[in-house]
């Protein structure tokens, strides 16, 4: 018997997901977010933002958490915070994300969500909370001491998921601790006070990684990112200075050739062809005419998601009523699920 938390079970389970989302959208509750770090880019669209549009638009009960609250389990400062809220929203919107049926909501605004963290607390022990290899990642990665909101990030992504009685969350492998710790809770939280949390999966994303300009992993602080707010422009400077190799032939070998395979990637992307084919058209045509390729697949693959953008940067008010209307929901869905809590652990007075 494979062990449930086994990456072949999830498997299983996300496939037989794909398949109910097909037949009977409505039953399936997704929870996903992002935290307002600064801009997203094309990794995060094909990565995750994309795949949430395809599941509002098939049906599903569709919510984006933006996780203010989540900056600071590794940073010292929130300065920008707000600017990152607003911008995120518009990207959200300019990518095809609906507001008449999917929940965008800010973290700090949903109180009764944030509350069930103590609950949820005590149900989970400090040994399964360090031993979370994601929360190690993010420490590593931030290089940051670990702050105590750092390490229970687990436990708030499963009041994130369950406040919502969210039954499916959109991840990448690497993820899948934190849906195994919130399944652990919402377990034990209905063994030990009577039922009141579904049971949630992973839905595996099936988009390979995008890799940044240069091969590495696509990260606004290597500066090898395209944005989804940058302007045709912008992309062809930033495309202009990636970093490739003095061979003119063009292949694509990720592993030699990181920077080159980088583009090759980014232009296969956005045409729906292969690196391969791409790279072969091009042959002796050296980097200048590759990032010429790569940067007309980019912005033409990308002109009418930046045009709705601009109309969005250009109305800053209606950008507001959409997070303030989600807060509003959220707030509705959440009151409700802390009392339904309150009520199943005796503490109505």
């Amino acid at each position: 018997m494979p062990n449930e938390n086994s990456y072949e079970v999830a498997l299983q389970k996300s496939n037989a997901i794909r398949e109910g989302l097909t037949k009977t959208p409505e039953k399936f509750t997704m929870l996903t977010g992002d935290r307002p770090t600064g801009r997203l880019h094309l990794g995060h669209y094909f990565g995750t933002l994309k795949g949430r549009v395809e599941l509002q638009n098939m049906g599903a009960k569709t919510n984006v958490l933006i996780a203010d609250y989540q900056v600071i389990t590794d940073r010292d400062t929130t300065e920008h915070i707000q600017d990152n809220v607003y911008n995120m929203v518009m990207d959200y919107l300019a990518c095809g994300i609906d507001p008449d049926k999917t929940m965008i909501y800010a973290h700090s605004a949903v109180p009764a969500a944030n509350q069930l963290m103590l609950p949820f607390l005590s149900l989970v022990s400090e040994a399964e909370l360090a031993r979370n290899p994601t929360v190690k990642a993010e420490m590593e990665a931030s290089g940051h001491e670990l702050t105590g909101l750092l390490l229970t990030y687990p436990v708030h992504q499963a009041c994130d998921i369950l406040f919502c009685k969210g039954n499916v969350v959109p991840v990448g492998r690497d993820q899948l601790p934190h849906i195994e710790l919130t399944r652990t809770i919402a377990r034990r939280f209905n063994n030990r006070y009577g039922k009141v949390f579904p049971e949630v999966d992973a839905l595996l994303s099936e988009t390979p990684l995008l890799p940044g300009l240069d091969g590495r992993k696509m990260s606004k602080s290597y500066g090898n990112a395209i944005n989804i707010s940058m302007t045709a422009e912008e992309t062809a400077k930033r495309i202009k200075k990636s970093q490739t190799d003095s061979e003119r032939m063009i292949t694509f070998d990720p592993e030699n050739r990181p920077g080159v395979s980088g583009l090759l990637s980014t232009a296969a992307i956005c045409t729906g062809r292969s690196e391969v084919e791409i790279a072969e058209e091009i042959g002796i045509g050296g980097s200048g005419q590759l990032k010429k390729y790569v940067t007309e697949a980019v912005n033409e693959y990308f002109a009418p998601i930046r045009e709705r953008r601009q109309r969005y940067e250009n109305d800053l008010d209606y950008v507001k009523d959409v997070l303030h209307e989600g807060n509003r929901r959220a707030n509705e869905i959440a009151e409700q699920t802390l009392a339904e809590v309150q009520d199943a652990m005796g503490m109505v007075y």
